[in-house]
């Protein structure tokens, strides 16, 4: 019987990206959280938000660490992962986080002389953009700030 662990998200980050190396061989690892909306609304009529934790190895935490900033939108592309850990005081605690093989960036970033209201609310739109399966690829879309 075949298994699948696959999962495919888009966000925004909730802050900058953190890079590390392994202490053993140096390996990068890159730690991000995506906030990703919910399809549908509360009973309160409001729409909820679920924060991702997101892990990726080697060249691509590099890239990512290297170019990615807080509330940039992406694409991730990986498998869910749960491990565990011993507290100092002997309690288990559990971590489910997404081990990303693939993060496509969905915007340009922005600076400051680009948009001088960068970093501000005003003007959140939709976002709008075109997913295509056939091609594995993700087009950009409209920028929203976080």
């Amino acid at each position: 019987m075949k298994t699948l662990n696959r999962v495919i998200l888009i966000g925004r980050l909730t802050k900058d990206p953190e890079l590390r190396f392994t202490p053993a061989n140096g390996v990068a690892v890159t730690t991000f959280t995506v906030a990703v909306d919910r399809p549908f609304l509360n009973q309160k009529g409001e729409r909820e938000t679920d924060f991702i934790p997101i892990v990726v190895w080697r060249k691509l935490a590099e890239t990512c660490a290297n170019n990615l900033k807080k509330g940039r939108l992406v694409a991730v592309s990986g498998r869910i992962q749960v491990r565990s850990f011993d507290t100092p005081g002997g309690q288990r605690r559990y971590v489910t986080e997404v081990v990303a093989d693939e993060v496509q960036f969905l915007d340009r970033p922005r600076t400051v002389e680009q948009d001088p209201g960068f970093g501000d609310n005003e003007g959140i739109g939709d976002i709008d953009f075109d997913i295509n399966f056939d091609e594995g690829n993700l087009s950009e879309g409209d920028d929203v700030p976080f």
